[in-house]
């Protein structure tokens, strides 16, 4: 990755805000041979600087505006919550379809998340074909995030969005979002993309084009070469579970109860106490976690425990922890 960017590196033009040709086309081959997604159309994939940035701005790139409500999980990324504030919209924290209620109809665009952060929670095909069918009969939009799907550990397979047997053979108002920062310790390179409805695309591309939003062309053949091999994933992978292994082993014998992170990089835990009340105990032990209250109310009694550290650190969690 780092010797396809250096290879690119004079790129004194501008770059192209819909990507390469050959771009798009490394990720509609990555999702059919990894993602159980045949026959994705190129014009349905957009380079993104990194997905934070995509998360953020989509609902102002759709013309979201106040009186329009945002639905996304109950315990989320924040970015979902605050991109639905910058475009004027409302965010709706929600697990499932009913909790909307009579409001539905200014239902105009719907995040999902799976595997979850901070959760780790793994949608089902049943749950992400009901969410299509449901979007699909308000008129909203449904945009998974999907980062975290190359790292599964208690689960099988992790469906994605654009699944045949999720959205019926059909991308009409989907888009599946995913960036490089996990599967290929990308963060940095800022490395993403969102894929699906072509229409949908085409609209998001004209705004983004005079918006700027362009991803540097030696940062997409890095994307490119990333997408082509499957080995850094698997050592990736291979590096975080014994990391996993690690972190559970120590918590669990601590005390705590680990719900959901069947897969994704993170280990939702709890003793049943106010999540603030668990970051100290765990500050005097000169561990840092994140309190389960920035992911939402629903967090209250949660920390999330990342497995983003080395294997070092990793190792004096585990001591740290059996002293405390």
């Amino acid at each position: 990755m780092r010797a396809a960017l250096e290879a690119a590196s004079d790129a004194p033009g501008y770059p192209q805000t819909y990507g390469t040709p050959a771009v798009r086309s490394a990720v509609a081959d990555w999702f059919a041979r990894r993602r159980g997604v045949p026959g994705l159309d190129p014009d349905g994939v957009l380079p993104t600087i990194g997905s934070k940035e995509f998360v953020a701005w989509l609902p102002t790139l759709l013309g979201l505006r106040p009186g329009d409500l945002v639905v996304h999980p109950e315990a989320a990324y924040p970015t979902y919550d605050i991109g639905a504030r910058l475009a004027g919209a409302t965010p709706v924290p929600a697990d499932g379809t009913a909790q909307v209620g009579p409001a539905a109809g200014s239902v105009r665009l719907v995040w999902l998340n799976s595997p979850g952060n901070p959760t780790g929670r793994v949608l089902g095909w049943e749950h992400l074909a009901k969410v299509v069918a449901w979007a699909r009969s308000i008129g909203a939009v449904v945009a998974s995030d999907e980062c975290y799907a190359e790292l599964p550990w208690e689960c099988g397979e992790i469906p994605s969005i654009l699944d045949p047997r999720v959205c019926g053979g059909s991308h009409d108002g989907l888009l599946a979002v995913y960036s490089l920062s996990k599967q290929s310790n990308l963060a940095g390179y800022r490395a993403a993309f969102a894929a699906g409805d072509p229409h949908l695309v085409r609209e998001l591309l004209e705004v983004r084009k005079h918006a700027g939003m362009m991803v540097p062309w030696p940062v997409q053949e890095a994307l490119r070469a990333a997408l082509a091999d499957d080995g850094h994933v698997a050592a990736q992978k291979a590096r975080y579970r014994a990391r996993r292994e690690i972190l559970r082993a120590a918590l669990e014998h601590a005390g705590f109860r680990i719900d959901h992170s069947e897969a994704g990089l993170y280990l939702w835990a709890t003793r049943d106490e106010p999540c603030w009340d668990t970051v100290a105990w765990f500050a005097k032990a000169g561990i840092l976690v994140a309190p389960g209250t920035f992911y939402g109310a629903a967090g209250v009694r949660h920390v999330r425990v990342a497995l983003t550290t080395t294997d070092e650190r990793a190792e004096a969690f585990g001591a740290r922890l059996a002293r405390a």
